[in-house]
């Protein structure tokens, strides 16, 4: 968001095993095409097969005379617009030296113009009733709003007025400012965060001199330091003509009326000169190079695997994305199986590939439990590829990967705002708005074969980048050969910063056709189509409520039951996470792989969590797989596996996850301000528990939890999506049989109650 630069340019959603972020294997597919009919022979689960699934989504382009390209597409759902400015610049269209302005100038773009005034679009969102943000990548920036449909001409005003008419209220004092919020971001973001300063060393040591992604999107801060008010004038004039940006508005929209607000506000606002972008020098490594980083806040060693791949849209790219899930997306994943149930090294693995425009890499990541040699850790990231080169690819695990992609596919076209992004994205970066129905399959015919064979010509002794991210005074865990890293790392003297007074610009642009300065009126009042809301109590007291929304062809759901960590303990906080933690290791009649397996099969997404108030069981998952994943929601809730060796894996991601909160500024501050505002109160405590609290648990304490704290009467079950209320609820019918209603244990009174105000 544009108060906080992203971590991986361009990334994703992320999908989470065993507690680290996975960046998704086809997330940028997960889109739109016009009319895409999805045929997934034998990649499901019965009943999910061949259907001929057809969504249409169709979109309406147009291009004014000075070259802004716009799209429009019509969502009657609700009475909403979505407004996504993207331009194709980001912090790969900058210069070595001049680091950070892509992001720098985001800030920027939104604090004033001409007409909008001080506060620019965030006063304006605040009285139409809706929020702006934007975000920055490597390869494009972009702005974003979703509105009342009664705002939308307002806002086409205002972003207008910030395309062609922002740049005579920047100022040095302004642009100071804002290097000082864009500085302070860098300290939270990156230089007091756990593991921070990785991406930049191997970002220095993957890409050559004068190829655009050698830098992080935030920049460095000297360079901040060197922003000028003429960088940022210059900047402008290069960048943000309307020929160099995508208007997407997506919602409950008439296109003709909507065409007519853009040419009238866009329409005048003259086009810059196509500027020239350099081609990047080749991304090549000749040898493996081996980096490591004492790290101040990381307490437990990181290690990161990180191979040169190839760019979007490359026909190797589909086959990297599949190679990544198939590695360690799952418990019977090779990687996954290695390292975490055999060696017992980690309890948290990823492989994800970053495919961008202009280059890709693949990348493993692991962190490895408290002591751990990384030398040991990369011997079994070796002994994995091997057990992959011997088993191959099962037609079963390639079928499970692409069920997930057809879900994610659909769940991807729930809201108008997503498909704003997704249709400026394959405009900019496709040349086609529609593209992704191309894409999608292209995934889809990915092969076994083609798996093996961008394996072998990517990964298998090819040269890489080895980070080794060790706790400070613990250099011994590096890989052996690793040379120290060279990481900058600003010194924070308190009262540094410059103090000054902000003063705009007040130079006009000359009068066109019209006066801006007058703010259009609101439109007609929208008319709110509330969802119709069905309620139903099952035998056992379980509360069901629904709606009916056939918009795609995904349910949603969620079990909540009261209590979580208000049902334990002070002293002995963490039993609810931790069940949580456990009741996807299988069932009593499903090992872990087996309970994964039939889940994946399905498409369908699954979590459960312990959280401070509450205990959860949700996911989504495609209409015509509801029942079966009912009946699989049904067998993890009644019954749990409790395997000893699963057990103690759980207890060890929570114990991890426990220890990195432990060395994070953000977390540590939140725990402080909990324990003022309830002081004994249980909610002061960490709903994971204490490294002592954790390690004292026992398999009795999560049956103990499990038999008393879920129970049925106050439970709801929610449920949205394809399917009817007795379609929603005829395959609870055996889980109320089951599931018998007995007393509910008391909660305590969850009120903060300060006796006096702390600081």
């Amino acid at each position: 968001m544009r108060k906080e630069a992203p971590t991986l340019p361009n990334a994703q959603h992320a999908k989470v095993l065993g507690g680290i972020p996975q960046a998704p294997a086809f997330a940028r597919a997960l889109a739109f095409p016009l009319a895409l009919a999805v045929a997934l022979t034998g990649a499901c689960a019965p009943d999910s097969t061949a259907t001929g699934d057809t969504f249409d989504v169709p979109f309406e382009r147009f291009e004014l005379d000075n070259g802004l390209e716009v799209i429009l597409h019509v969502d009657d759902s609700d009475p909403l617009a979505a407004v996504a400015m993207t331009f194709h610049v980001g912090s790969a269209r900058e210069v070595e030296g001049r680091t950070g302005f892509a992001h720098l100038f985001e800030h920027l773009f939104f604090l004033d113009s001409e007409n909008l005034g001080p506060g620019g679009l965030d006063r304006l969102m605040t009285r139409v009733g809706s929020s702006t943000n934007g975000s920055t990548s490597r390869d494009r920036t972009n702005y974003f709003e979703v509105v009342p449909i009664d705002g939308l001409e307002k806002t086409l005003w205002a972003e207008a007025d910030k395309l062609g008419f922002f740049i005579n209220t920047v100022t040095e004092s302004v642009v100071a400012k804002e290097k000082q919020v864009v500085k302070n971001e860098k300290r939270q973001g990156v230089d007091n965060r756990p593991y921070g300063h990785n991406e930049y060393v191997i970002d220095r040591a993957m890409y050559p001199e004068g190829h655009p992604y050698r830098w992080q999107v935030i920049g460095s801060l000297a360079d901040l330091d060197a922003a000028t008010v003429a960088d940022a004038k210059e900047f402008h004039a290069r960048w943000y003509g309307p020929n160099n940006a995508t208007l997407v508005v997506a919602g409950d929209i008439d296109v003709d009326q909507t065409m007519a607000w853009i040419e009238k506000y866009f329409g005048e606002i003259p086009s810059r000169p196509t500027p020239e972008v350099a081609e990047p020098p080749e991304v090549r490594l000749a040898e493996t190079r081996r980096l490591y980083h004492e790290d101040n806040f990381g307490n437990l060693p990181l290690l990161t695997l990180s191979w040169p791949s190839v760019p979007r849209y490359h026909a190797d790219a589909y086959a990297l994305d599949v190679l990544s899930d198939l590695l360690t997306d799952g418990r019977s994943t090779p990687l996954y199986k290695v390292l975490v149930e055999e060696e017992e090294l980690t309890s948290q693995v990823t492989t994800y590939h970053s495919a961008q425009e202009l280059a890709g890499q693949f990348n493993f990541q692991a962190l490895a439990f408290p002591g751990t040699d990384l030398d040991d850790l990369l011997a079994a990231v070796h002994a994995g590829f091997a057990r992959l080169e011997e088993q191959g690819i099962p037609d079963a695990e390639l079928q499970r990967v692409k069920a997930g992609t057809e879900t994610g596919f659909y769940r991807g076209l729930s809201s108008a705002i997503g498909k704003a992004f997704q249709l400026a994205d394959y405009a900019i970066f496709a040349g086609d708005p529609g593209y992704a129905g191309e894409d999608l399959r292209r995934i889809l015919a990915v092969s076994a074969e083609d798996v093996m064979r961008v394996y072998e010509t990517y990964l298998k002794d090819r040269p890489h980048v080895a980070t080794s991210f060790v706790p400070r005074g613990q250099a011994e865990l590096a890989l052996e050969g690793s040379e120290r890293a060279e990481v900058v790392i600003e010194p924070i003297v308190q009262g540094a910063e410059a103090e000054f007074t902000v003063v705009r610009g007040e130079e006009r642009t000359p009068a066109g056709a019209f006066d801006r300065s007058v703010e259009p009126p609101y439109g007609a009042s929208p008319r709110v189509r509330a969802p119709e809301v069905w309620r139903e109590t099952l035998a056992n007291g379980l509360s069901v409520l629904g709606v009916e929304d056939r918009e795609t062809p995904m349910v949603q759901f969620e079990l909540s039951l009261r209590g979580g960590m208000l049902l334990e303990e002070p002293g002995r906080t963490g039993v609810a996470n931790l069940l949580a933690e456990t009741m996807l290791e299988g069932t009593a009649n499903r090992t872990p792989e087996e309970l994964e397996q039939a889940i994946d099969l399905l498409g369908a997404s699954l979590s459960v969590s312990g959280g401070s108030t509450g205990f959860t069981v949700s996911g989504s998952v495609l209409a015509r797989n509801y029942n079966e994943t009912m009946a699989l929601v049904e067998e993890i809730l009644l019954e749990p596996r409790f395997d000893p060796e699963r057990f103690e894996l759980a207890r060890q991601r929570v114990m991890n996850v426990i220890r990195r909160l432990d060395a994070n500024p953000s977390a540590i501050a939140s725990q402080a301000f909990d324990r003022l505002l309830y002081g004994d109160h249980i909610l002061a405590r960490n709903r994971f528990g204490t490294l002592e609290s954790v390690a004292a648990f026992t398999l009795d304490d999560l049956r103990a939890y499990h038999a008393t704290a879920l129970v049925p009467g106050p439970a709801a079950f929610l449920v949205a999506g394809a399917v009817s209320p007795d379609e929603a609820t005829a395959p609870l019918a055996t889980l109320a049989a089951r599931w018998e209603d007995r007393p509910a244990p008391a909660l305590p009174e969850t009120h903060a109650r300060p006796s006096t105000t702390k600081t």
